[in-house]
């Protein structure tokens, strides 16, 4: 049957960051729980019966994110020269996800939670 299966998976990471050039208290020290949550697609699955291994989707997500755990964003790079504001950490979470990704298989959005009530996604296009 035809179609398209779509694969998502959760992690997450605490971290601090400080919004450089922000009006308001975010401009200061502060921290979070980062949840990321991470969208693949694809259409033809393999001879298992899986468009793509959860396994593998959520280990190549959390070796990207315990690069950022426990440590302050804006000294780790790219954050060190661009602003360290959940929509650039979704964009470079995204670009660098994107290339461990096998023929066939698309990112659909990375999307940061800052906390259970706040959410920024971010896809191509």
């Amino acid at each position: 049957m035809a179609g398209t299966y779509t694969l998502t998976v959760k992690d997450h990471f605490d971290a601090a960051h400080a919004l450089v050039g922000y009006p308001g208290q975010c401009k200061n020290l502060h921290g979070h729980t980062w949840d990321v949550e991470v969208s693949v697609c694809g259409t033809q699955l393999d001879e298992v019966g899986i468009v793509y291994d959860f396994q593998d989707l959520k280990t190549n997500l959390h070796l990207i994110l315990d690069a950022y755990d426990h440590k302050y964003l804006n000294e780790v790079p790219p954050f060190n020269t661009i602003n360290a504001t959940a929509e650039n950490l979704a964009r470079v979470i995204y670009e660098t996800l994107e290339t461990k990704l096998p023929a066939g298989i698309e990112l659909v959005e990375v999307a940061v939670w800052e906390s259970p009530i706040a959410r920024l996604g971010y896809k191509k296009g």
